[in-house]
C-alpha cells in the first residue's frame, strides 16, 4: 500500500472517529436536556400539588372556623332558651296565683285566697314532679347524713336508732340526685341504755360477788383463831 493510500485511510478513520465523537456528544447533550426537562416537569408538578393542598387546607380551616362559630352560637342559644318550656308552664301557675289574689281582694275573703294558694301549691308540686323533682322523706326515717342535714340532735331512751323526728325545711331530689338536703331534727339512742339492756342484773351480780368475798374472808379469820 502506498503512502498516499495510507494517508487517505488515516483521514477516513479520523473523520469517522470525529463523527462518532460528535454523535456521542450529541447523544449526551440530548440526555442532559431530557433529564433537565424531566426535573422541570417534576418541580412544576410538585408546585401544583403544593398549591392544591394549600388551597384545600385554607378551605378546611375556614370551614372549621365557621363550624366552631356555629357550635358556640348553638350552645349559647341552648343555654338561653333551655328553660323556655318550664318558664311557659310557670307563667300559667303565676296567672292562677294573681287571679286568686284578685278574687280574694274583690270579695274580701281570705279563706278563698287560702284555698287558691293551696291549689296553686298542688299545681306547682305536680309540675315539678313531672320534671323529675322528688321530695326527700324525713320524719320517722333512718338518719342519712347525705340526705338529712341535722340542725338539732337529741338523745332519747325510747329509740333504738338515729332517726328524723322533725323537719325544719324540706329537701329534694332531681332525677335521683340530691338537689338540696332536708334540714331536720334527729333523735338518737341514749348513751348506756343499750349496754344496760344487754347485761341485765349486772350490778346485782357484782354485789353478790362482793358478799361472797366478805364471807370467805370471815371464814378464813375464824380458822386462824
Amino acid at each position: 500500500m502506498s503512502k498516499k493510500e495510507k494517508k487517505e485511510n488515516q483521514k477516513k478513520e479520523s473523520g469517522q472517529e470525529e463523527k462518532t465523537s460528535q454523535e456521542q456528544g450529541g447523544d449526551s447533550q440530548k440526555k442532559e436536556e431530557a433529564v433537565a426537562v424531566t426535573e422541570a416537569q417534576i418541580i412544576a408538578k410538585l408546585k401544583q400539588e403544593y398549591s392544591n393542598l394549600w388551597d384545600r387546607y385554607l378551605r378546611l380551616q375556614a370551614e372549621f372556623d365557621n363550624y366552631k362559630k356555629r357550635s358556640l352560637q348553638e350552645k349559647a342559644d341552648f343555654v338561653k332558651f333551655a328553660n323556655d318550656g318550664l318558664i311557659s308552664e310557670l307563667i300559667g301557675i303565676l296567672d292562677n296565683f294573681e287571679l286568686s289574689i284578685k278574687y280574694a281582694d274583690e270579695k274580701n275573703d281570705f279563706k278563698l285566697m287560702h284555698q287558691g294558694v293551696y291549689m296553686i301549691i298542688k299545681q306547682m308540686h305536680s309540675l315539678l314532679s313531672s320534671k323529675g323533682l322528688e321530695k326527700i322523706k324525713t320524719i320517722g326515717e333512718k338518719f342519712d347524713p347525705h340526705r338529712h342535714e341535722p340542725l338539732e340532735i337529741v338523745e332519747d331512751s325510747s329509740v333504738e336508732r338515729e332517726e328524723v323526728s322533725e323537719e325544719f325545711q324540706p329537701g329534694y331530689l332531681l332525677s335521683g340526685r340530691i338537689l338540696r338536703p332536708a334540714k331536720v331534727k334527729v333523735v338518737k339512742p341514749k348513751v348506756g341504755r343499750k349496754d344496760k339492756e344487754d347485761k341485765p342484773g349486772e350490778e346485782g351480780k357484782e354485789e353478790e360477788d362482793k358478799q361472797e368475798q366478805e364471807k370467805d374472808k370471815g371464814d378464813n379469820e375464824k380458822k386462824v383463831e
